[in-house]
């Protein structure tokens, strides 16, 4: 008894790591410092604020409002990955649902007491909704694919990504769609209480799904489903339905992304509208602590992951490096993502820091 008491005096004691760098957000909060310090260093004037006709601009005001329709993507591909799926077709669905709203808002000019304005064909709401109507068949589509047919989602969702597009391209023969109606501009590029609307719109749709996920059942289901769907099954969640929802989600986030684009070049491209920005919500997600195998996820995490893919961009462009690049950069950080959630690298990491 007393050699044990004695082996157990004389171990070491490890000291205790601080909470916050155990924190699920440390890591994705401190890249983005890292690149909001190396803005600081390197461009002149990057924290610079300014208020002009009532409105805040600035780099970082910037950064926010190019990253609004990319925050949306990746709030409803967190749910997706946290089922153990996958969606993309999310670019497909925005060039989809902006292609539908410009093409019913349209560009009729009118002439009103003798000077020219342009009016929409269709009611915006009614223009938007329909949209949106357009945004959430797709996630239908998805998964009914998934969950009725259990075809794998990456394969289900690449029939839509291609589908999808082409679809939007047929409707407008190929060619840009061009918007001049007015009050259509605000939801990309309008200001409210001085701020992007479009900051709004992702503040309310976070605040949403982060109310679904923390005061009903419904975030449980998801990481039971996404932890172990068949364990989850034969406790008498009804998975299939979940997660036809959880794509249903996704196209509705995209969706809205799909319009806040749309209003904010006034056109829309079936072409170039969302392209790759699925693979830039999934790395979104990723960065974010969201685990690719399902599970446990943050939403949080997952805006702070879009702000660093956005802050990464602008600064690119704004040291002038040549945009190929970008491209380059965001491989590399989806290669150490994925290392760094492989269990091997896990347990080598544990291994050499013990």
């Amino acid at each position: 008894m007393n050699v044990a008491l004695k082996d157990t005096v004389l171990q070491p004691v490890k000291p205790e790591t601080p909470s916050f760098f155990q924190h699920p957000l440390f890591r994705p909060l401190a890249a983005l410092a890292v690149l909001l310090l190396i803005d600081f260093a390197l461009i002149p004037g990057f924290f610079n604020l300014e208020i002009r006709d009532g409105h805040l601009y600035g780099g970082l005001v910037d950064i926010v409002n190019r990253a609004a329709p990319l925050m949306l993507a990746a709030i409803g591909m967190t749910l997706v990955i946290a089922t153990r799926g996958i969606d993309i077709s999310v670019g497909a669905v925005v060039a989809l649902s902006g292609t539908v709203a410009s093409m019913l808002v349209g560009d009729t000019m009118v002439i009103n007491h003798g000077v020219p304005e342009y009016v929409a064909q269709t009611p915006m709401a009614l223009a938007m909704l329909a949209a949106l109507g357009a945004a959430l068949l797709c996630g239908l589509w998805n998964g009914a694919l998934v969950a009725g047919l259990g075809l794998q989602p990456i394969v289900a969702t690449l029939i839509l990504m291609v589908a999808g597009r082409g679809l939007a391209q047929l409707l407008t023969d190929g060619q840009i769609v061009t918007v001049y109606y007015q009050p259509y501009f605000f939801l990309g590029s309008g200001y409210l209480f001085g701020l992007p609307f479009a900051l709004f719109v992702v503040l309310a749709v976070l605040a949403v799904t982060a109310f679904l996920m923390r005061h009903t059942a419904l975030g449980l289901f998801i990481q039971a489903v996404g932890i172990n769907p068949v364990a989850a099954r034969l406790a008498g969640i009804r998975t299939a339905a979940l997660v036809v929802f959880v794509y249903v989600f996704s196209a509705a986030c995209a969706g809205m992304a799909g319009l806040m684009i749309s209003s904010n070049v006034k056109s829309a491209d079936a072409n170039n509208a969302g392209l790759m920005l699925e693979l830039d919500a999934i790395l979104a997600v990723t960065l974010g602590g969201t685990a690719l195998s399902g599970g446990k996820f943050s939403l949080v995490g997952s805006i702070i992951g879009a702000l660093i893919i956005q802050t990464l961009t602008t600064t690119i462009y704004s040291l002038g490096v040549p945009p190929e690049v970008n491209m380059v950069v965001k491989s590399v950080v989806v290669f150490l993502v994925c290392i760094s959630q492989s269990d091997q690298f896990k347990s080598l990491w544990k291994r050499r820091a013990a």
